[in-house]
């Protein structure tokens, strides 16, 4: 099965990414991927109302390092002009710039972005059409199948992009409506790739290697793009890349997990600093923990900490013990 994937001027050798997740993919978690082998990885989802307006805070979703390229920039927004701005201004920051106009939070939706988009397909031309007039970088945009069942639009939307400039589209086969509930229509993704001559990037319901060779193979997709099924378990784009070459995937024993573990707690003091480190580590263990024995205890435990030499103790306790390397 190819693994090459080719996105506008961007050339990757593998067909593994890193979704963008609102508080999930900093740079940290970014760093941590790619050890694992995601070919590309994702920013936040960063307001180009913020990069106008706010400047710092907003920039400051964008911080990055020379280790983490290259890196795609998911930009929201509702206007075509402040969208092909904040290409403007944050086109230095990456390699790529993604539109989202798939995410179903009420915040953003009610602000006109997101998957409120999906219900203006006009608009979505416009957006499509001034972000690639504003950047020369490849351009893509993130997609639901639409806002509803009575209204999937995805082909639409896709014909659109591409038809503007875009090099990309990735779908999330969900409606609005659905948020995150029942399963994805992985069938949706084989059908806008026969409909699209622009890669097309599949997402949803990504939560073992085994699903990845099954998107991969059932829609043709020319790569996945990993969200949830990452959150505590970088490890996936490894274990993906072994089954998709035909290997046994190598699964990390305990004392792995408290390695890389313990390597995201200090990356994110190093990023953010100890107190704001610590607090937002708590979730990341959480899901670093799953489906292993005693994790209910352990998140329990590790939710009440927030002094690092303390967190590091119960993360030694918990990841060393015997049964945790069987």
């Amino acid at each position: 099965m190819n693994s090459e994937l080719k996105i506008g001027s961007l050339e990757l050798a593998e067909n593994l990414l890193l979704a963008p997740m609102a508080g999930i993919t900093n740079l940290p978690v970014r760093l941590l991927a790619r050890e694992q082998g995601a070919a590309l990885c994702f920013t936040e989802m960063v307001s180009v109302n913020g990069l106008i307006r706010d400047g710092e805070k907003s920039f400051s979703l964008l911080k990055s390092s020379s280790s983490d390229r290259p890196l795609g920039l998911q930009l929201f927004g509702d206007d075509p002009a402040i969208l092909a701005e904040g290409a403007r201004l944050s086109a230095g920051y990456g390699d790529l710039i993604d539109i989202n106009m798939g995410c179903p939070v009420r915040k953003v939706v009610g602000s006109g972005a997101g998957s409120a988009l999906l219900q203006d397909p006009e608009k979505v031309r416009s957006i499509v059409r001034a972000v690639r007039r504003a950047t020369s970088l490849p351009l893509t945009i993130k997609i639901r199948s639409g806002w509803n069942s009575d209204s999937l639009n995805y082909l639409q939307t896709g014909r659109i992009a591409e038809e503007e400039g875009a090099d990309a589209v990735t779908l999330h086969p969900r409606t609005r409506n659905q948020m995150f509930e029942g399963r994805s229509e992985w069938a949706h993704i084989a059908a806008l790739k026969k409909v699209l001559s622009i890669p097309v990037l599949g997402s949803g319901d990504l939560f073992t290697p085994e699903d990845v060779r099954s998107m991969l193979e059932q829609t043709g997709c020319d790569g996945v793009m990993i969200a949830r099924g990452a959150l505590g378990n970088p490890w996936i784009f490894r274990e993906a890349r072994s089954l998709l070459n035909e290997e046994t995937p190598e699964f990390p024993t305990g004392a792995e997990r408290l390695a890389v573990a313990s390597r995201h707690l200090e990356l994110f003091v190093e990023y953010a600093g100890e107190r704001v480190a610590v607090r937002e580590m708590r979730k990341h263990l959480c899901w670093y923990v799953r489906g292993i024995p005693g994790a209910a205890q352990f998140r329990a435990a590790v939710n009440r900490i927030d002094d690092r030499a303390r967190l590091e103790e119960t993360m030694n306790d918990f990841f060393l013990r015997e049964h945790h390397e069987s």
